[in-house]
């Protein structure tokens, strides 16, 4: 069973259908971070959440919930082409609206549009871009959406600004998230860490210093603020290759030996 942010009509809903192209039973979530908890608790065997978007960077709750709220695994990735429409209820007007609905990334890959066009209307975070579209169906319409066509489909909206977003190279990379790690090996992986340091000057290069040596190369760095002291952080790696591989394995051993806290969030292959 492949668990899933919903309700019906998120992006999320759509990666699962193409990443389990009927293989996979669906079962439809409030959140990411429920949805990952579920795979934890081993109610399911896995979920699809989105990790990271091209236009506005990472998502936060998946990065957290991995780090701090959960002990599974990345086991596969898989991208998906994002189109963002605002669209409103059936016989409203642009000159109706007087609040815009989204996702926080929904709201921020189309920020060139809200600035241009929405300047005074009022921007309000939603749970999903689908919450988001049911909000507008069940409204006087006054409020808006930016959610997929799908979403406008089910609630029976109209698109007003076919897509909105600010580039049309918008695309979402989802991770599978499983509760032990995946063993397979391909020419085409990356494995993805969260670890601490110590708060003291050049500790941080010191651990990336480490992977440098070995010659392994890395593919994204990002930091998250530790939950519960102010100005600590974890950072976030990817790197090519796989834990499989000696280099990469005791590179990886030397990086954890220099940290305070430090997962393995898997090893997979990558788009």
């Amino acid at each position: 069973m492949l668990g899933y942010m919903g309700p019906a009509g998120t992006f999320t809903q759509q990666a699962a259908i193409e990443w389990s192209q009927g293989r996979e039973e669906l079962r439809e979530f409030p959140t990411i971070a429920s949805a990952i908890k579920a795979v934890d608790r081993e109610e399911i065997e896995r979920c699809i959440v989105p990790i990271e978007n091209s236009l506005n960077g990472s998502v936060t709750m998946t990065l957290d919930t991995l780090a701090f709220n959960s002990d599974v695994y990345i086991t596969g990735e898989h991208i998906l082409s994002i189109t963002q429409n605002l669209v409103v209820k059936k016989g409203a007007s642009v000159s109706d609206i007087k609040t815009i609905m989204s996702h926080p990334q929904g709201l921020g890959q189309c920020s060139r549009l809200l600035e241009d066009e929405f300047a005074g209307v009022e921007l309000k975070a939603a749970e999903s871009t689908a919450l988001a579209a049911k909000a507008a169906a069940e409204s006087d319409g006054s409020v808006a959406a930016i959610a997929p066509a799908a979403a406008a489909a089910i609630y029976g909206l109209e698109i007003v600004r076919p897509a909105c977003n600010d580039e049309s190279n918008n695309f979402t990379r989802f991770v599978i998230i499983e509760k032990t790690p995946s063993f397979k090996v391909s020419d085409h992986d990356k494995t993805s860490i969260v670890f601490s340091t110590a708060h003291v000057p050049g500790a941080l290069y010191e651990a990336i210093g480490l992977l440098g040596h070995s010659k392994i190369n890395m593919l994204k760095i990002e930091s998250r603020p530790v939950k519960n002291e102010m100005g600590k952080y974890v950072f976030f790696i990817d790197i090519e290759g796989n834990v499989d591989d000696a280099g990469i394995y005791f590179a990886l051993e030397e990086v954890k030996e220099h940290s305070l806290f430090y997962k393995n969030l898997g090893s997979y292959h990558y788009e």
